[in-house]
C-alpha cells in the first residue's frame, strides 16, 4: 500500500483493481447524504449559522431601533406608512360602528391626516416590516435574526465548554482508572445530584443578568454527560492492540489519549455535539422566558417568546415569528444529531 503526501492510500482487491481508502469522516458523510431528513437538516442548520454569523452585513433595520408610530404593525410586504394608515382606519371604523357613527370624528380624521402627511415626508414610513413589529415599533425580522444569533452563540459556547471539560475528564478517568477514576466519577455523581436549573437561577439572581454570567451558568454542569460517555469509550479502547503497541513503543499517557483514544471517540463526540446544542438553547430560552436571561436591548429567542406571550391574542406574530424560527432550528438540529449518530456508528440499526 503506497501512501503519498497529497494522495489517498490505495490498494488492490482480489480482481487486481485499484481501490482508494475512505476515511471515517468521508464514509460518514456519504451515509449522512443518504439520510434525506438529516441531509436537509444539515443545510437548514448551515443557513441559520450563516445568517447569524453575517447578520451585521445584512440589510436589516437596527434591532434596537424604536418607532412608536409603527408599534404592533402586522406582517406585510407594503410600506410601513401604508400599513399604519390601514391599521388606524380599521380601528377607527370599529369604534365608529360601535358608537353608531358613519364617519370619523374630527380627532380621528386629524390623526389620519397626520399619518398621510408623514407618509409623504418621512423616509421611515417607507420601511417594509415583512414580519411585523413589536409593541415598541421594532422590526421583528431583525430582532428574530439577532435573537437567534445570541441563542445559537450561547448554545455553541456551552457545547464547546462541555466538550473541552468533558473530553479531558472522561479520557483521563477512563484511561487512568483506579483512584483517579473513582475520584473524578464521584465528583461527577455529586454534581449530577445538584438541582442544576435552581443553581443557575440563583446565580443569575445574585450575580446579575449578563451574557457572561449566563455562559458560566449554563456551562456549569454541561460537561457531565460527555465525560461519562468518553470515559466508557476510552475504557473499551485502552486495552486494544494498537493502544498496547503504542504503550510498548514508549508513548506517554497524554500522547496516547490525544493521538489515539480521543480520535477514536470522535464519532460519538460529534453526535453528542449535534444533540446537545439544542438542549443548551432550550436552557437559555427557559431562563430568558423567566426574565433571567439576556438583558435589553439584546434579545434571544426565549426573551422574544416571553414578550410575545403577553400580547399573543391581539398581536400573534410577535409570538409566532420567534417561536417558529426556534422550532425549525431545534427540529433540524435533532434530525441532524440522529443522522450524524447513525452515520458514525457502523453497528447502528438505523444505518442507511
Amino acid at each position: 500500500m503506497a501512501v503519498g503526501k497529497n494522495k489517498k492510500s490505495t490498494g488492490k482487491n482480489e480482481f487486481n483493481q485499484e481501490m482508494k481508502s475512505v476515511s471515517l469522516t468521508a464514509d460518514a458523510w456519504k451515509r449522512l447524504q443518504k439520510n434525506k431528513m438529516a441531509y436537509i437538516s444539515f443545510w437548514v442548520v448551515m443557513a441559520y449559522l450563516l445568517i447569524s454569523l453575517f447578520a451585521p452585513l445584512l440589510p436589516l433595520h437596527p434591532y434596537e431601533k424604536q418607532n412608536v408610530n409603527h408599534a404592533n404593525l402586522p406582517p406585510s410586504f407594503r410600506s410601513a406608512g401604508a400599513v399604519e394608515l390601514d391599521v388606524r382606519k380599521a380601528y377607527f371604523d370599529k369604534v365608529a360602528a360601535k358608537e353608531g357613527r358613519s364617519s370619523y370624528s374630527a380627532k380621528e380624521q386629524e390623526e389620519l391626516d397626520a399619518i398621510a402627511a408623514r407618509n409623504a415626508s418621512d423616509p421611515e414610513q417607507k420601511y417594509h416590516y415583512w414580519l411585523g413589529t413589536d409593541s415598541l415599533g421594532r422590526d421583528m425580522l431583525s430582532r428574530t435574526i439577532y435573537g437567534g444569533r445570541i441563542s445559537i452563540m450561547i448554545g455553541v459556547i456551552g457545547t464547546i465548554t462541555a466538550l473541552i471539560i468533558g473530553i479531558i475528564v472522561g479520557a483521563v478517568s477512563g484511561y487512568a482508572g483506579g483512584w483517579v477514576d473513582t475520584l473524578l466519577m464521584r465528583i461527577v455523581d455529586i454534581m449530577y445530584g445538584l438541582p442544576y436549573m435552581l443553581i443557575v437561577i440563583i446565580m443569575m439572581a445574585i450575580l446579575g443578568k449578563s451574557t457572561a454570567i449566563l455562559f458560566v451558568a449554563i456551562a456549569l454542569v454541561s460537561w457531565l454527560t460527555i465525560a461519562r460517555v468518553v470515559r466508557g469509550q476510552v475504557m473499551s479502547l485502552k486495552n486494544t492492540e494498537y493502544i498496547l503497541a503504542a504503550r510498548s513503543m514508549g508513548a506517554g499517557t497524554w500522547h496516547i489519549i490525544i493521538h489515539h483514544l480521543i480520535p477514536n471517540t470522535l464519532g460519538i463526540i460529534i453526535a453528542y455535539t449535534a444533540l446537545s446544542l439544542p438542549s443548551f438553547i432550550m436552557s437559555e430560552s427557559f431562563l430568558s422566558f423567566l426574565g433571567l436571561g439576556v438583558s435589553a436591548p439584546l434579545a434571544s429567542w426565549g426573551s422574544l417568546i416571553s414578550d410575545g406571550v403577553q400580547g399573543m391574542g391581539l398581536y400573534p406574530w410577535c409570538l409566532l415569528v420567534p417561536a417558529a424560527a426556534m422550532t425549525v432550528f431545534l427540529f433540524a438540529m435533532n434530525f441532524l444529531g440522529d443522522g450524524v449518530r447513525d452515520a458514525f456508528d457502523p453497528q447502528s440499526k438505523n444505518r442507511v
